[in-house]
């Protein structure tokens, strides 16, 4: 049985800091994954007993949550430590060459920061932070990269006989003639032929810095494409279910289990390197599963692009042994833009001075030695769609109207009770107002909008903008 970190209830069991060596660091974030789409929380589902290996051998988050319910700006808070709409990159950026979107270069990446604190640093994976120079994962922090600067890409060649795949309809390919096209996959700033499965690929690519970069303390980002879409798989991964019958479902289980697959064996060259006892890795994904029927949020309510629950609230875990008790829970909210502060104060490194972080240092809090919570609230924003955690209430605005739950006895966001409750509507509507006063204008139009009956609240439409 998991033990639960309550207020005060143990010590970690050596002081926080006491280390001589500065720690690596691993950032493992993943793609679309659904808060039930792995064992973590008792989903009977994949199995996934690398996942799970990260939350046996430290804590298990609950209540842990993203700065929005997409992929680019989630990705800019988690960078940045900073609540995206303080810098305006609050809707997805386009991907297209010629655009000119991204996050922007005045602010300091974790990346940036700790290759300031002495560490060499790298990303293997998904940037979609803008494709342009200025943008490039090697300008904002990173010494070495590999991966591709765009939303995603195929996996594969999904004409190969080896491999199952439900085709993206935009791109059609003839067989024969698949190519990458603008998503393809580079090194440093040149693009490179991958053949091979891509979660296996950044694996590999993962190992080899590992590796490389044994002697000296490393910060890894590794932003996983997987579970994101298009569905495809090879046969190694699809074999293992069988008894799936419905083909998406089937083949999203093959792509989590290589993921789960990927994650062992970076774990693993952890410890055959004799890092294991001295690297913090965190574990989490950028946002909720989508709306499709193959994924699953349960029992959250619905799922990626909105401020629901499922969008907002992910799987998370971290580790450091020595550091973190292992085998606890906590359940205290936490979010994705702690891990910039939780990360520099692990390295022993102070956060830049000329700018205001919105995360928190973790470590006093999962050690015992602060008792508090580390966030009383909570805010997202995305145009005029908006939402608050404030303790274990939650208030969304959509659509012209409130929705109102209690989270302690309504985890599913079923019973609205903003009529019954309006001095909580009130009372979370002022306290949004006043954080959002420190927010600045989108710097770039809405993507798009996502409105179709599935996104759909109480018979009620919502036109989700993201």
């Amino acid at each position: 049985m998991r033990k639960l970190l309550m207020l005060g209830l143990f010590c970690a069991a050596h002081a926080y800091g006491a280390e001589t060596t500065p720690p690596n660091v691993l950032l493992i974030f993943v793609d679309d994954l659904g808060y039930c789409d792995t064992e973590l929380y008792g989903c009977d589902t994949v199995p996934t007993p690398n996942i799970n290996r990260l939350a046996d051998e430290g804590v298990l988050f609950t209540d842990g949550y993203v700065s929005s319910p997409v992929c680019s700006p989630s990705r800019a808070g988690l960078l940045t430590g900073r609540h995206q709409q303080r810098f305006g990159h609050e809707f997805l950026p386009s991907t297209a060459a010629d655009s000119t979107s991204g996050l922007p270069v005045g602010e300091v990446t974790l990346a940036d920061a700790m290759r300031d604190a002495g560490y060499v640093t790298g990303m293997v994976g998904k940037w979609h932070l803008g494709v342009q120079k200025q943008f490039h994962p090697t300008n904002r922090g990173f010494d070495e990269f590999f991966g591709m600067t765009t939303w995603g890409a195929d996996y594969v060649d999904p004409t190969r006989d080896d491999v199952k795949a439900i085709r993206r309809p935009v791109r059609p390919v003839p067989t024969g003639n698949w190519e990458r096209g603008i998503d393809t996959v580079q090194r440093g700033t040149t693009p490179v032929a991958e053949d091979e499965y891509l979660t296996e690929a950044f694996t590999r690519e993962a190992i080899a810095f590992i590796n490389k970069h044994k002697e000296r303390p490393f910060f890894l980002y590794l932003p996983h494409l997987a579970v994101h879409g298009p569905l495809q798989v090879t046969q190694k991964y699809y074999d293992r279910f069988p008894h799936i019958k419905d083909e998406s479902s089937r083949i999203y289980a093959a792509m989590t289990s290589a993921l789960d697959d990927g994650i062992g064996e970076v774990l693993d060259a952890l410890e055959q390197n004799g890092l294991d006892d001295n690297t913090l890795v965190i574990f989490t994904s950028d946002n909720g599963a989508g709306a499709a029927d193959y994924c699953s949020n349960e029992p959250l309510r619905l799922g990626k692009q909105t401020m629901f629950e499922g969008g907002v609230r992910v799987p998370f875990a971290i580790k450091w042994p020595g550091k973190i008790p292992k085998g606890t829970t906590y359940e205290h909210p936490i979010s994705t833009l702690d891990i910039f502060p939780t990360v520099l104060a692990a390295a022993g490194a102070s956060p830049p001075t000329d700018i205001a972080l919105d995360g928190v240092d973790l470590m006093p809090y999962l050690s015992g030695s602060n008792s508090e919570k580390p966030h009383d609230k909570l805010f997202w924003r995305a145009g005029n769609i908006w939402a608050t955690r404030d303790g274990d209430w939650k208030l969304i605005y959509a659509a012209d109207r409130h929705w109102l739950y209690d989270l302690s006895a309504d985890i599913g966001e079923k019973t609205n009770l903003a009529d019954k409750r309006p001095d909580m509507v009130k009372e979370m509507t002022a306290s949004f107002e006043q954080w959002n006063r420190g927010n600045v204008e989108p710097l770039w139009p809405s993507f798009g909008t996502k409105g179709m009956p599935r996104f759909s609240v109480d018979g009620v439409n919502i036109n989700w903008t993201f």
